[in-house]
């Protein structure tokens, strides 16, 4: 059974590109073995991610991750059966929502930046959503 997780959280330092290559190397190396697939986002201290994959594989995933040092304030915003992956082209993609078009991020919140704690699950997660079919994230596996 496939299910998509989608999970925002905040860094706990400046989200420097070290931090994220970092982040986006271990989940390209270990994804794959795991059936797992999924997309990061992120802006100045916030991270959005969704993970797609079989249901004990992304659930032991996110207790990992629940478990990461690098990230506080974790909140679960989706947590669904699919019957089909939206992310299935990325063992890990990603995506610097500073370099988005405003008025994409102006859709679904009231101050045209990412910050999931102040819009709804289903919002972040049809943000996500119009981000992959447009094509916003920038490295494809």
């Amino acid at each position: 059974m496939l299910v998509r997780l989608i999970y925002a959280s905040r860094a706990c330092e400046h989200i420097g590109q070290e931090l994220v290559d970092s982040i986006l190397a271990t989940a390209r190396r270990h994804n794959p073995a795991n059936g797992i697939t999924g997309v990061l986002c992120h802006s100045e201290d916030v991270f959005v991610q969704a993970l797609e994959g079989g249901r004990d594989q992304v659930n032991q995933l996110y207790a990992r991750l629940l478990q990461d040092k690098r990230h506080k304030d974790v909140v679960l915003l989706c947590y669904e059966e699919i019957d089909a992956r939206q992310y299935a082209s990325w063992t890990m993609g990603k995506g610097r929502l500073e370099k988005v078009n405003r008025s994409l991020l102006l859709k679904y919140s009231s101050t045209g930046v990412l910050n999931p704690y102040d819009v709804s699950g289903c919002a972040t997660v049809a943000l996500l959503a119009e981000l992959a079919a447009t094509g916003a994230f920038a490295v494809r596996d």
